[in-house]
């Protein structure tokens, strides 16, 4: 036995976890390494309480093409004042492999930098996971799940918008993203949505829920005008995260607060506080106009991963192991357009604070551009005197003058 590598997985799940821990379980277990699975993510590492999982190369074949997580996730953060050495020098571990979004590389950083200070030979790579891509891979590269988690959004979103069109209502549907836009402009564009929102597009001016509600509005108008009485509005709860508390209280939606003050937005349907907000400002405006809430979130985490992400998932797990042959260490892995494997060093992609910075959704790109002034509907300048005999004073939603996009 040449020691032993310990995978774990932090954060919430994502398509293709199963499939990088079979991959990069059987080409260790092939080159005779013992392969550890903890269970908890970060949080039993350091405490001598761990569960463990020993895999052999029928149980990491079974699971390639499983969703979920064969090893329990957590989004526990260990401080630094809890590392210790304890675990890897009992199990001779000679690879840390930690599977998950953002906060888990950035705690992967900080553990690859003691364990660098105090002279412990242990080698750590990070699998980039997460549905929301907003880790910092190259312009191109996704995070794996992304496209999975998407596809399947795709899915239930289709079927939403054919509601929309069959009942002749709106639908405000809202999806995960944390800060980034990424999995709501995915979905939204592939479904031909006439108005996505995601924060990003608030480059010139804050994400208001004034702002919010107008630009669904502006989407409803324009609907009006072309004689379609039906669409679907798409949300990333992104942008919660650059709203002030006050402005999300002033929605006078009910909430439970964290030990810090701040009112617990996963406690809520966001697509709820939205359609609530966008009934009341219709009702305001004598538009007889129905919408229903739908959330996406969790349905799209753990669902079984496309082929995209099988085969993708299998290219990082083997590259974690070519990686290691290579000596890296504190790095994520990543596989490049054209396949190859290389590493990102998590030193080259912090802030000042060591936490790994957000990727945001390029709303610059022509990609983005396109779907914005080609597929969206909204008002501008030219459907003012159109838009007169549903609303007094059009261009309170114009959706460039909402945006400052002037």
């Amino acid at each position: 036995m040449k020691g032993s590598i310990v995978i774990l997985c932090g954060g919430g799940p994502a398509p293709g976890i199963n499939s990088v821990i079979s991959s990069l379980s059987k080409v260790f277990i092939e080159d005779g390494y013992r392969v550890i699975g903890l269970h908890g993510g970060y949080h039993y590492l350091f405490s001598g309480e761990q569960r463990l999982v020993d895999f052999t190369f029928d149980m990491a074949d079974r699971i390639h093409n499983q969703g979920g997580s064969v090893l329990t996730m957590s989004r526990y953060k260990p401080k630094d004042a809890e590392f210790n050495t304890d675990f890897f020098t009992k199990h001779d571990v000679k690879l840390l492999v930690t599977i998950g979004g953002d906060d888990t590389a950035s705690t992967a950083n900080r553990i690859a930098k003691y364990l660098n200070e105090n002279n412990v030979p242990i080698q750590n790579i990070h699998v980039p996971k997460t549905i929301d891509n907003d880790l910092p891979l190259p312009e191109g590269l996704v995070t794996f799940g992304y496209e999975s988690a998407k596809q399947e959004g795709v899915r239930l979103a289709t079927t939403v918008y054919e509601d929309a069109r069959t009942s002749g209502n709106w639908f405000v549907v809202s999806t995960m993203g944390r800060e980034a836009g990424h999995l709501a402009f995915g979905i939204g564009a592939a479904c031909h949505y006439p108005m996505i929102i995601i924060p990003e597009m608030f480059n010139k001016t804050k994400p208001t829920f004034d702002r919010i509600i107008r630009l669904m509005i502006s989407s409803i108008l324009k609907r009006k005008i072309l004689g379609i009485k039906y669409g679907a509005a798409i949300i990333s709860e992104g942008v919660f995260h650059f709203m002030h508390d006050a402005e999300i209280l002033s929605s006078n939606i009910h909430f439970t607060f964290d030990e810090h003050g701040h009112p617990e937005l996963g406690n809520v349907s966001k697509a709820y506080i939205f359609n609530i907000l966008l009934q009341e400002r219709l009702k305001a405006l004598n538009l007889k106009v129905k919408s229903r809430p739908v959330e996406l979130g969790y349905e799209m985490r753990a669902c079984a991963p496309i082929a995209f992400d099988l085969m993708y998932c299998s290219l990082l797990g083997f590259g974690v192991k070519r990686l290691f042959d290579q000596g890296f260490t504190g790095c994520l892995v990543m596989s490049e357009t054209q396949g190859d494997v290389k590493p990102l060093f998590l030193k080259d992609v912090e802030d000042s604070s060591g936490k790994i910075r957000p990727r945001m959704v390029n709303i610059e790109t022509q990609r983005t551009r396109i779907m914005f002034e080609d597929s969206l509907h909204y008002l501008s300048k030219g459907d003012y005197e159109a838009a007169k005999q549903f609303v007094p004073n059009p261009e309170l939603y114009d959706f460039f003058k909402i945006l400052e996009w002037d």
